[in-house]
């Protein structure tokens, strides 16, 4: 391993390629800045996780809120966030800043903003996390999670032309297989980093790269943002600061993000002086299922479920209200971590899947990613489902598909863990839920739920299944799918003021280093507190990236 000549200095350093380095290092380069960004990844995963995504933003009364019926406010958005965040700590202070700042952005300029750079919206307006308790509870009162026009990489896309642009112009460079090992620290301000040139790589985006390091490097910098993600790659991470609000961490767990994100700069930022906070804040999905195709070791998917399917936990017993698929993410995790398995089920129809099953990702909805309107018309309006789903019902580990109760309830403990299966007590469930179906008037929480949403036009119209007896033979066959935790976002982080600017212990700014995105909680080192309303993850790496891109260049 050589030691090269220590490189020219820069302005402003960023850690991190994903979409709040990306962002921050655009402000930073509008400001007339010198930029550098650096990553451990070969260039073919510039975005970072962001690429990945589906492109879900939170927009608060926006113009496709309007035409959709939807009435929304400030007021009403604040008064959902803050009755999921539920800051309760002396170091939710900036969070609580950050979180009202946000909502600022998501009800004023942010929408414009990503318009005068490209950046469209598909134009029914999903409802995601409902909640369905209190109207001061968690959750989303009104549909607000607007879908990107090209997801995941229609986000990345503008920003990662404006470097590449100043990268040609010689205003920007960019450094990939560059691991940070220190932050350089000169009387008390960070001035640089320093750490190993990995050797180089040439694997499809997304999947894991070697660790072999050919050389040494440093780089001088003004001020340095660190923009490195969180932890979801690594389990042992997670499963480190798991908190006990939310059970036992499962010993079996799905990846919903790349290797890559592996938490390797929070160790170096904490050397630097960097306070961590709400490291035990998280969000997981419980509704995993392992990629038909994968890209990085246990890759998993999301569905992203409409309300029709019945939820049983690993033993068949049915999740008590209001926890049906699509309302409350970390109130139906901590309930199944408390059953002692790692596994629960959906029971469904191929109506309700074909209606109401998305996957998420923005490899897993080409017509979206692809902006296809034709494909768009045929895979989302047309009978059958969309091509992605085919291929989990036809090849999926954890999709059981039959024609008959008795028969599905064999084949799910025929799964590994079905054996814990009581088939007397899921088959009931299902009788039960059968029976209230089949009445105008019903007991059942769920069913009531369900109609109530097809009042909404963009639920009727794509989202949610008219209501019908699981074991109805028109709207057969019968599908069991077996979901696992997924592993997705770290909501705590690097602690931060409004102006990104990293904390030490004292509360004290640290000269020279500001965070983003992830690796700062989305902002002040957890702008979320306990929960998220979705679309806000990508919302948060937007809006800290901006923030931390221009403090910095001042």
């Amino acid at each position: 391993m050589t030691t090269p000549p220590r490189m020219p200095a820069t302005d402003v350093l960023v850690i991190g390629w994903g979409l709040a380095g990306l962002v921050a290092a655009t402000e930073a380069l509008a400001a007339g800045r010198r930029v550098t960004i650096i990553d451990q990844e070969p260039r073919q995963n510039l975005g970072g996780q962001a690429w990945w995504s589906f492109g879900g933003l939170f927009l608060i009364d926006s113009p496709e809120q309007r035409r959709m019926g939807i009435r929304d406010s400030l007021d009403l958005a604040r008064q959902d966030w803050f009755g999921g965040a539920g800051f309760d700590r002396p170091e939710d202070a900036w969070p609580r800043l950050w979180a009202q700042e946000y909502l600022q952005f998501a009800a004023g300029e942010k929408r414009a903003w990503l318009r005068e750079r490209g950046v469209g919206f598909f134009p029914v307006v999903g409802w995601a996390e409902r909640g369905g308790g209190s109207a001061i509870g968690p959750g989303n009162s009104v549909p607000r999670f607007h879908i990107t026009w090209g997801t995941g990489p229609g986000i990345v896309a503008p920003f990662a032309a404006a470097v590449e642009q100043a990268e040609a112009e010689g205003r920007a460079r960019v450094l990939p297989r560059h691991r940070v090992s220190d932050l350089l620290v000169d009387s008390g301000s960070v001035v640089g980093a320093r750490g190993t040139v990995l050797a180089d790589a040439f694997a499809p985006r997304g999947v894991p790269t070697s660790r072999e390091p050919v050389a040494d490097f440093e780089i001088r910098a003004d001020a340095v943002i660190v923009a490195s993600g969180g932890i979801g790659g690594d389990h042992d991470l997670v499963r480190a600061v798991w908190p006990e609000r939310l059970g036992t961490a499962p010993e079996h767990m799905l990846t919903g993000v790349p290797a890559y994100v592996d938490g390797s700069m929070q160790a170096v930022a904490r050397a630097a002086g960097a306070d961590l906070i709400n490291a035990d804040r998280m969000w997981h999905y419980v509704e995993g299922i392992e990629n038909v195709d994968p890209v990085w070791p246990g890759h998993g998917i999301r569905i992203l479920p409409g309300p029709s399917s019945l939820w049983l936990d690993a033993t068949g017993s049915r999740l008590p209200a209001p926890l049906y698929p699509g309302f409350d993410t970390l109130g139906t995790l901590a309930h199944l971590r408390g059953t002692g398995h790692d596994h629960s089920w959906f029971v469904t129809t191929r109506r309700i899947v074909e209606k109401e099953f998305a996957l998420s990702g923005s490899e897993q909805n080409p017509d979206l990613t692809g902006r296809d309107v034709g494909l768009l018309l045929r895979s989302r309006l047309a009978k059958g489902p969309t091509e992605p789903v085919r291929a989990f019902l036809e090849g999926g580990a954890d999709f059981i598909v039959e024609d008959d109760l008795e028969a599905l309830l064999a084949g799910m403990r025929a799964l590994p863990g079905g054996e814990v299966l009581d088939v007397d007590r899921a088959r009931e469930e299902v009788l039960a839920r059968d029976r209230e179906i089949d009445n105008d008037f019903t007991k059942d929480a769920q069913i009531a739920m369900l109609r109530s949403m097809r009042g909404y036009r963009g639920d009727r119209l794509i989202r949610t299944a008219a209501p019908h007896r699981l074991q109805d033979p028109p709207a057969g066959p019968l599908i069991a799918v077996k979901l696992h935790v997924l592993t997705r976002k770290s909501l705590g982080g690097i602690h931060t003021d409004l102006d990104a600017r990293a904390l030490d212990a004292a509360g004290d700014a640290i000269p020279g280093l500001f965070a983003a995105g992830e690796a700062s909680g989305f902002g002040g080192g957890g702008m979320h507190g306990y929960r998220a309303l979705e679309g806000t993850f990508l919302g948060g790496c937007l809006f800290s990236g901006r923030r931390a891109g221009r403090a910095a260049a001042r």
